[in-house]
């Protein structure tokens, strides 16, 4: 199951076709889907879990929780709807496009790809790259 919750003033476009596009990719990877939470939020909103949790003070795009067990998928990601705006501008991409690439980065991870290394951020990259191009 996938939910999308708001604590800011958005709302996805086409939810249906995100939870599709999410749960197709889960499948493609080999892995099951179980909850997946989004939480769209703001950059303040955001800042303060990424400081309580993660103790960070600094603003991010995506902090996302990873509860998967073996190969079924749980988590919640959260997302500042004002990072990806800004990311957005400063990528030269729209919106639209910024909001999807940071929606799967984060079920990415969830089916095990990692972006500390250059290696591995260039592998996350072309993976989201592949997804965003299977998104209708």
């Amino acid at each position: 199951m996938i939910n999308f919750n708001y604590e800011t003033e958005f709302n996805l476009a086409n939810s249906e076709g995100e939870i599709k596009w999410i749960s197709d990719t889960i499948k493609e990877e080999n892995h099951n889907l179980g909850e997946i939470n989004y939480i769209f939020c703001s950059d303040d909103y955001l800042h303060k879990i990424n400081v309580e949790f993660l103790n960070h003070d600094t603003l991010t795009d995506i902090i996302s929780f990873d509860y998967t067990v073996g190969k079924e998928v749980h988590g919640d990601i959260y997302i500042s709807i004002d990072r990806v705006k800004d990311n957005a501008s400063d990528f030269n991409t729209d919106f639209a496009n910024e909001l999807a690439r940071v929606m799967i980065h984060g079920i990415l991870h969830y089916c095990g790809y990692k972006d500390k290394t250059e290696k591995d951020a260039e592998l996350m990259r072309s993976k989201e790259d592949y997804y965003l191009n299977k998104r209708s």
